[in-house]
């Protein structure tokens, strides 16, 4: 099985035990601070992800790590447990991001990465979230970053959908249109 369907398979079905036993948010707060105390801790990092050290002892090792913060629902400390035991423990940040779409679905909300060559006011953030949300049918959060590069305009990504309102494509196509006229 390839990385990234292990990954999805792990998600989803602790996505899926969690939504029974009604712990899914508590699930995603624990998986998020778990990934970032690991990722945060150079020590830890480097131990966890060492080919040198056995997955039985990494086990040990996360799992006291685990009990030592407290509060982790019993469903994730099995599954990273697992994840452990396999020796995937690197696959944890990427869990977590698709445990993370899995819950953003659920609540319907969905995520739209802009980029600006300047920076959005208030009034153009809240007229964007809210067309991105009239647009697609769920609520929007936005992801917004600055790219002087493409002159003005917008670039919004939201899921697979990719629009580029940007000036530098506006300049590029009319380029192709008069190289396609210059040479007919």
């Amino acid at each position: 099985m390839s990385a990234g369907r292990a990954v999805h398979r792990y998600a989803s079905t602790l996505f899926d035990v969690t939504q029974k036993t009604g712990s899914t948010e508590a699930a995603a707060r624990s998986l998020e601070q778990l990934a970032t105390l690991i990722s945060g801790h150079d020590e830890l990092s480097r131990v966890l992800a060492s080919p040198a050290i056995p997955a039985n002892v990494k086990h040990d090792i996360v799992l006291g790590v685990i009990d030592a913060v407290g509060g982790v629902p019993g469903e994730v400390r099995r599954m990273v447990g697992m994840l452990a035991e396999r020796d995937r423990l690197a696959e944890l940040p990427d869990v977590v991001t698709a445990f993370g779409e899995q819950l953003m679905e659920l609540r319907r909300v969905l995520r739209a990465d802009i980029v600006t060559a300047v920076p959005l006011t208030d009034a153009s953030r809240s007229a964007l979230t809210e067309a991105l949300g009239r647009a697609s049918g769920k609520s929007v959060t936005l992801n917004a970053t600055v790219d002087p590069a493409i002159i003005g305009g917008v670039i919004a990504r939201v899921g697979s959908f990719v629009y580029d309102a940007s000036l530098t494509r506006q300049l590029e196509r009319m380029r192709e249109t008069l190289t396609t006229a210059a040479q007919n």
